[in-house]
């Protein structure tokens, strides 16, 4: 889920799961997101309607065929939590760009989002026109004529456009048959060496919980190569760092279990959100601390890097002047799920740059990298490239 701040992402990720993603206190408080929020759902199909729902019985009283199930990362919208939007964007298969039909568009976020779009490579898209219950047919019309002129020219121009309002649940079939025919499942080998990457990190365990009754540490994420059993070791890369010590030091432990929302699993293969519940010191995953991390089968994975060569391509972009990249200027890398500070240290011909990372991070040969630079007082996106 994808689009400006406000313009109803967990309110339709409620609709089409049932699921509210808002639960930490201080997005309670404030009414926006500010961590990842994952939720799933299973999509159904009528043979007598032809239609897509998530509901095992379909509205004419037949029973619906099970398609498959799809998770939804709800990505905050505001620009300040762009970090997050740029972490999710590395374990997406495809993207709902949402846009309210009761603002002008594009809004600031909605600018900023499409920009992932197009230096990220997701090229699955459905554009979801929301909030048209809160205005008239013919505002409702003007705003999609905005929206289609925003379009152009960007990777989702040719994405079909669906009007609907999410609290009153309207239209919501046509949403799951572009979802089913515009973001396909893509072909995965479950045999691959094991990559998968940790978007968020928990203690589970409540306040004042008797040690003898601890649980171990939970990663979520997504596994996108290869299959993770109970039972297997695991290794998390770059893994932590010992106080007094900056270097990194990879931890192996064991999957003691895993989940699907609230379905247990035996093993998990690509696609989707897992939770991994561990053998690990729960003090060693709370709070997101392990987020941006990568975990594999030991020793199938490359070391954990601190200085970064990327072939850059800078952003075009309208809404404000970005000052060209100078040795020295600090930046901030998003690579798969991690997010770090570097700073540049030597800026080559053809746009290639060498980056000094504060915190090393996993990158192989190809991986794609978000770049944003200061501008202001703000970090802004700037451009991407490949990791060499």
């Amino acid at each position: 889920m994808l689009g400006h701040v406000d313009h109803g992402k967990t309110t339709l990720t409620k609709a089409l799961t049932g699921k509210w993603t808002d639960t930490h206190s201080e997005e309670i408080k404030r009414g926006i997101s500010i961590r990842l929020g994952y939720a799933d759902t299973d999509i159904y199909y009528c043979q007598k309607c032809k239609s897509h729902s998530n509901s095992k019985k379909c509205e004419c009283g037949e029973k619906s065929e099970l398609k498959r199930k799809i998770s939804i990362v709800d990505a905050p919208g505001h620009e300040t939590l762009m970090t997050a939007v740029l972490s999710a964007s590395s374990i997406l298969d495809g993207a709902l760009f949402l846009v309210a039909a009761n603002e002008q568009c594009p809004q600031p976020q909605t600018t900023e989002h499409m920009l992932v779009l197009n230096s990220t490579g997701i090229k699955n898209i459905v554009v979801v026109q929301t909030k048209i219950d809160l205005v008239t047919k013919e505002k409702a019309m003007e705003n999609y004529k905005q929206i289609k002129t925003f379009l152009k020219g960007t990777v989702a121009e040719n994405a079909p456009i669906i009007p609907i309002s999410a609290n009153y649940k309207l239209n919501i079939g046509a949403l799951f048959d572009a979802i089913e025919n515009c973001i396909p499942t893509p072909g995965r080998d479950p045999n691959e060496k094991l990559r998968m990457y940790i978007s968020r990190s928990f203690d589970v365990n409540k306040p004042g919980t008797p040690v003898q009754k601890l649980t171990g540490g939970v990663f979520g994420g997504s596994v996108v190569k290869g299959t993770v059993k109970v039972g297997d070791k695991i290794e998390i890369k770059p893994g932590i760092s010992i106080k007094g010590n900056a270097k990194y030091t990879p931890i192996v432990c064991e999957a003691v279990s895993l989940m699907e929302e609230s379905e247990v699993l035996e093993s998990a293969k690509p696609g989707g959100l897992v939770a991994v519940g561990t053998t690990l010191d729960p003090a060693l995953t709370k709070s997101d601390a392990l987020v941006g991390s990568i975990i594999s089968h030991p020793n199938e994975t490359s070391e954990a890097v601190e200085t970064l060569k990327i072939k850059y391509e800078s952003i075009q972009r309208h809404d404000l002047q970005m000052p060209p990249l100078r040795e020295g200027d600090p930046i901030v890398i998003n690579i798969c799920t991690a997010t770090t500070v570097g700073v540049l240290v030597k800026l080559a011909k053809k746009g290639m740059l060498e980056i000094r990372l504060k915190k090393p991070v996993v990158a192989e040969k190809g991986t794609r990298a978000a770049i944003s630079r200061r501008v202001g007082q703000r970090w802004r996106l700037s451009g991407w490239g490949e990791v060499q």
